[in-house]
């Protein structure tokens, strides 16, 4: 039995991952973030400050560490997809219901809700091009630790949100070693992703990594030798 072309007996052995990986996001969530906010406020950073450093440790260690892991022990897509999902609809009902998760639920935004959709979204639709899950890791991994390391540059600098090109800097050098996974192809993409991160009026949860994977896509089927992996 299939589900749009994925195994039912594919879905059925990645369970018990994705509910480790389930468990893993939550805590980070609701505990470890928390925790972060907590100890931030507490060495003299504003609310916002900690509120921002609490979403970065969101941005590393769950949506992040999960694309990450996904080539290594993941068979499918489904599940992986689902999981961001039902964590978009966490996060969204918050804000709809006025009761938000106030370490790093920002009234002003909701663009935690944008990151794990998209999220989902490339991890699920990629994978029917490249079924080793990098073509959809490379541009989530951007979004999640070339973006998350930006903002945490940029806040200790500067203890607010803002854009400045340490940040940038900082981005640029991860997402070239994360891009390079991709050959030259992902080292362009890495440089076209901190470029676009700045734009103040975009949300970067969503034109980083479809800029990047809209770059890694035609290369993909037009240039295949700029995707051989340098590493």
């Amino acid at each position: 039995m299939e589900i749009i072309g994925i195994s039912s007996e594919d879905i059925i052995a990645d369970l018990p991952i994705v509910a480790v990986l389930v468990i893993w996001n939550l805590f980070v969530i609701l505990v470890l973030s928390k925790e972060v906010y907590k100890f931030a406020l507490r060495k003299g950073r504003s609310e916002h400050s900690s509120m921002y450093f609490s979403r970065k440790v969101i941005h590393f260690l769950a949506g992040g560490l999960t694309a990450a892991l996904l080539p290594f022990i993941a068979k499918e897509p489904f599940l992986p997809a689902l999981l961001a999902f039902g964590f978009a609809l966490m996060t969204y009902v918050p804000h709809k219901i006025n009761k938000l998760m106030y370490w790093f639920q920002d009234p002003e935004n909701a663009y935690e809700v944008d990151f794990t959709i998209v999220w989902g979204i490339v991890i699920l639709l990629t994978w029917y091009i490249d079924k080793t899950f990098w073509l959809g890791v490379i541009p989530v991994l951007f979004m999640s630790w070339g973006d998350g390391i930006t903002g945490i540059i940029r806040n200790l600098m500067y203890n607010k949100r803002t854009k400045a090109w340490e940040g940038t800097m900082g981005m640029l050098i991860l997402d070239t070693i994360i891009g390079a996974k991709m050959g030259l192809a992902g080292i362009i993409a890495a440089v076209v992703s901190a470029l676009v991160e700045r734009i103040e009026f975009l949300d970067d949860n969503v034109s980083v990594p479809l800029v990047s994977l809209i770059i890694l896509l035609i290369a993909k089927i037009y240039f295949t030798p700029l995707t051989i992996p340098l590493f």
